[in-house]
């Protein structure tokens, strides 16, 4: 999968995280996507390592490639969101993940958002008249903002991709990567 700008130069995903996001939500999906030959970016307001978990237990940590200081959205082909309540409570109050969603969604790039990921789309004001799913304690917050939550195991709604949970990943994988090769 090359980058339509440069043909040597890979495809990039930007995965913002911080603390306390839910470890197959960022590890599997990177993994697929680095399989594919897409080069991903964990973005993060802070730099360092960031703690994972397997559900409420502690898990691997990630490294930050890059802060939000560092990043520019148009470097970048698709956002991953993953989630993980602590982690998606905590993303969405950074303006600088809005923002990065937002001018994402500006340029009509792939958002996919797993889990409680989805809460970013909220806060970024982008949840409006699109169908989504994420974990059901999420649907009140989708509706609230205007959209149309369903239960589903992956829900494609133009640019969004959005799954419920863990066992989603496939074919919420199977989806982010099918849409990088139709934006490629």
């Amino acid at each position: 999968m090359a980058n339509p700008s440069s043909s040597s130069s890979p495809l990039c995903v930007a995965i913002l995280a911080t603390d306390g996001f839910e470890q197959a939500e960022l590890l599997e999906p990177k993994k697929a996507l680095e399989a594919a030959g897409v080069h991903v970016d964990v973005i993060s307001a802070k730099d360092g390592m960031l703690e994972g978990f397997k559900h409420v237990d502690k898990g691997e940590q990630v490294k930050v490639d890059k802060t939000f200081e560092q990043a520019r959205q148009e470097d970048y082909a698709a956002v991953l969101l993953p989630g993980g309540v602590v982690n998606g409570d905590a993303m969405r109050l950074v303006p600088e993940a809005r923002r990065f969603v937002q001018q994402a969604d500006a340029a009509h790039k792939p958002i996919a958002a797993i889990c409680h990921g989805g809460w970013l789309l909220i806060s970024a004001g982008l949840a409006k008249d699109r169908t989504v799913t994420s974990w059901p304690s999420l649907q009140d917050d989708f509706r609230n903002a205007g959209g149309k939550w369903v239960d589903r195991e992956v829900v494609q709604d133009d640019n969004f991709i959005t799954s419920r949970k863990p066992d989603d990943i496939p074919a919420f994988n199977k989806t982010l990567l099918a849409a990088l090769k139709k934006a490629a």
